[in-house]
């Protein structure tokens, strides 16, 4: 039986004044491919921010168990050394610090990832190639003046050395064109057959599942999950849109 990484239950959340998420349930196993669609609004952004545990989303009831441990009350840096890993829509920019310098702090708080400066260049820079990312970009502040697509390619490369169990990728296909979305794509299938890790996929659309295969497909509208079913699922929502799924709730929802 497949050892169950994330499991979720009866989880309520959203922000202060909002309600956003509706009784939750939703388990991935180990080594599973996952994928969360639904149009844009649907709250599936916020449901990858709460199991990562943004702070900025408050749990009212429910809770978040993941590798056989409750982490619905864990900060965010808590859940990353437990192997939780969060692909952002759109990473942040930070002024000051090396992308270098960044991948090396975040590999040492893990201890199975120790390895000596030598190695971890060694390391970085096959990555780096793999990804088609130039080596100078180590050097550049982290995600500063980076196009879309290179910020993408430096979460494939914190993704690639990290190695969590579950890496959670949220509108990572968003605004990439051909190429990028190859390099992107490459960057999961590497992880995939690498590390053996979890993925939950969060889109609206289907071009980044080409290349991959979905254990299962889940469908949220309006703060729910409406809907769960094989890879095959994913072809019906092609052909046919969400409008299948969308009627009213009686709560308000937003991503």
């Amino acid at each position: 039986m497949q050892h169950q990484l994330l499991r979720v239950q009866g989880l309520c959340a959203g922000t202060e004044d909002k309600p956003i998420l509706h009784n939750i349930d939703l388990t991935v196993g180990a080594g599973e491919t996952h994928v969360l669609m639904g149009p844009n609004g649907a709250g599936k952004s916020t449901l990858g921010h709460v199991i990562m545990g943004d702070p900025a989303y408050m749990v009212s009831t429910g809770s978040i168990e993941f590798d056989g441990t409750d982490v619905t009350d864990e900060a965010a840096d808590k859940r990353s050394l437990a192997g939780i890993f969060l692909s952002y829509q759109a990473p942040v920019e930070v002024p000051g610090v090396p992308l270098y310098s960044y991948l090396r702090t975040i590999t040492q708080k893990r201890p199975e990832l120790k390895m000596t400066a030598r190695k971890f260049r060694a390391r970085v820079g096959e990555m780096a190639e793999q990804l088609d990312m130039d080596s100078s970009f180590l050097t550049r502040e982290l995600n500063v003046g980076f196009s879309g697509g290179e910020k993408k390619k430096i979460e494939m490369l914190q993704l690639l050395l990290l190695k969590p169990k579950l890496a959670i990728m949220d509108e990572t296909d968003s605004g990439l064109d051909v190429d990028a979305l190859s390099v992107v794509s490459r960057g999961i299938e590497a992880y995939r057959a690498e590390c053996d890790g979890a993925l939950l996929v969060i889109t609206h659309n289907t071009r980044i599942l080409e290349r991959l295969t979905v254990d299962r497909t889940h469908v949220m509208v309006q703060g729910r999950l409406v809907a769960e079913g094989p890879a095959s699922l994913i072809d019906d929502i092609d052909a046919h849109g969400f409008e299948q799924f969308e009627h009213p709730q009686a709560n308000g929802s937003g991503e």
